[in-house]
């Protein structure tokens, strides 16, 4: 897989693995841990993750402007990791106030503006050797990848250690408990025999008889377990931090690199060529913001579909796929299927491959055996489902654009996200149809939908997100990294990561008309935004496409 790219790829690609693992981990659960631990409404939790998502992509502009100032974006980067361990450290204590969680949240985004952009100007900065050069757009994939490989770990190491702490206290998980538990207690609840009867399924011990203490105690236990949940970033982060320590001299050091080279003419660009370099990327960014806007959806409207929307329960076959031991036994099959049927594999492969489709299906039975008829799952979890996408799909895309390029007719980066913006708009079209029949969140007043819609909507929809986000994200960092001025690399990153933050500070959107629109409603807008968006990139698209050629 790393096979002919330099050996830096490799630190970067665990480095970035481990810190995505924790920084998915704490945004599978944040927003569902700012309503039950501070009894926020979808809005208001909704505009402190925009705030928070903001934040770590705008910082990135402050990291890159350090960086290529001091030309030690190793150094930078290693105080990124250490101020992000410090954010996860405070949201991982129990007790704290909204006030300090925030601050803790503000930590984690300037450790992340001093991380994130800067390694992926150094992933840049290793393919700008000719040797390399060609295997840009491959590098930035495979970068991709490892980033979704510790995004997909998250959302159950997440669950697993809420549900964890739940069991310990006699509790079981239930994702419409919180809202119930506050409105009890704040005296809003009208009807309690929703509630007794969610509260007594939720109680192992059996029926309850004090509500008002049993929404409590649920509230506290229910965001305690998350607090430690966060706790699993912070040594995620730790792990991160170690193997940067460890293997960082493999990466390049652009200040070395200039002064061996007195000849370098890297900061005598002309500044004509500059400005349209500039003002290709910018269009490209203004792109950006759109796709994020709509993307990002993920961990909140798209986590509140799944909380209220979305079937609690699923049958045997579903379950596998909501079942982390099992979903790792039909991976492992699957691959050990692509081994065996690969012709280039020697022998002793091909029987690796056999050994782990037998075992991958033989395990996969066995867990589906153990099931009962209807299974209960949790909103977090279809989270999982963009990382796992990303990682499976990421190979046949390279070997896609491969193909496109032998035979000459590989669209160009530009096309690509292009492309990408549609395939997008496609996700939400999905969501529309599944939201036809289903009340508005408005008319719930805060009990939970007796209409649910079949997981498959939005695990669809997600896999139709990921196939725009391998058009649109990887190539856009590959299409900065390669037309980027030579004196403005981080600072150009900065500037993908700051339209991110744009893009994510739009967030809001989602949220605030959460409560206000029909939900066929709400998904039009993100479809009619990715569209727009499309036909503006294609109409400027010349210009885009001379910029890579210069």
């Amino acid at each position: 897989m790393f096979k002919g790219h330099p050996k830096g790829l490799i630190v970067a690609f665990f480095a970035n693995m481990g810190e995505r693992f924790g920084f998915y981990t704490m945004m599978a659960i944040l927003v569902l841990f700012l309503q039950a631990k501070y009894g926020l409404s979808e809005e208001k939790a909704g505009n402190i993750y925009s705030w928070f998502y903001f934040g770590i992509y705008a910082l990135a502009l402050v990291g890159g402007l350090l960086a290529d100032f001091t030309k030690n974006y190793k150094g930078i980067i290693m105080v990124g990791i250490i101020i992000m361990l410090l954010g996860y450290v405070i949201i991982a204590i129990p007790g704290m106030s909204l006030t300090i969680t925030v601050i803790g949240l503000f930590t984690i985004a300037l450790g992340n503006g001093l991380f994130k952009g800067n390694l992926q100007a150094l992933v840049g900065q290793m393919y700008d050797n000719e040797q390399y050069s060609k295997l840009r757009d491959s590098a930035f994939m495979l970068f991709y990848m490892g980033i979704n490989i510790g995004a997909f770990f998250a959302p159950n190491a997440a669950t697993a250690m809420r549900n964890w702490y739940l069991g310990t206290q006699g509790l079981r998980h239930d994702a419409n408990l919180p809202a119930l538990c506050h409105q009890l207690m704040k005296n809003h609840l009208q009807d309690v025999s929703v509630f007794q009867k969610l509260a007594d399924g939720a109680n192992i011990a059996g029926p309850v008889a004090d509500l008002g203490q049993f929404a409590k105690n649920y509230l506290e236990v229910f965001s305690k377990g998350y607090n430690y949940a966060f706790g699993i970033a912070a040594v995620a982060m730790v792990i991160s931090l170690l193997s940067y320590l460890l293997f960082h001299k493999l990466l390049p050091n652009k200040k070395a690199i200039e002064k061996a080279s007195p000849a370098n003419q890297a900061n005598k660009m002309p500044w004509e060529e500059e400005k349209q370099r500039l003002i290709a990327l910018g269009l490209v960014f203004l792109v950006v913001i759109f796709f994020w806007m709509s993307f990002h959806q993920n961990g909140l409207t798209l986590t509140f579909f799944a909380r209220d929307y979305t079937v609690k329960e699923v049958g045997p076959i579903t379950n596998i796929f909501f079942d982390l031991k099992a979903l790792l036994s039909v991976i492992g099959a699957i691959i050990g299927l692509v081994l065996l049927i690969n012709k280039k594999n020697e022998l002793y492969i091909k029987l690796l491959g056999i050994g782990m489709v037998m075992l991958g299906v033989g395990l996969s039975y066995y867990f589906y055996n153990g099931y009962r008829t209807t299974n209960p799952i949790e909103p977090e979890t279809f989270q999982q489902f963009n990382p796992l996408f990303i990682v499976f799909l990421t190979p046949v895309f390279l070997a896609l654009f491969s193909m496109l390029n032998k035979k000459g007719i590989e669209p160009s980066t530009p096309k690509k996200i292009g492309i990408g913006m549609i395939i997008a708009a496609f996700a939400f079209v999905v969501l529309l149809i599944g939201s036809l029949k289903l009340p508005s969140p408005a008319s719930l007043a805060g009990q939970p939908s007796a209409e649910r819609a079949s997981t498959y909507w939005l695990i669809n929809s997600y896999l139709i997100l990921t196939v725009a986000e391998l058009f649109l994200s990887p190539m856009g960092l590959s299409f900065v990294s390669k037309i980027s001025p030579p004196r403005f690399q981080g600072l150009m990153q900065g500037g993908w990561l700051g339209a991110t933050a744009i893009g994510n500070k739009l967030l809001f959107v989602g949220s605030y008309f959460w409560g206000r629109l029909e939900l066929w409603q709400l998904w039009t807008i993100f479809m009619v935004c990715c569209l727009l968006s499309a036909a503006f990139i294609f109409s400027v698209m010349n210009r885009l496409e001379r910029s890579t050629k210069s």
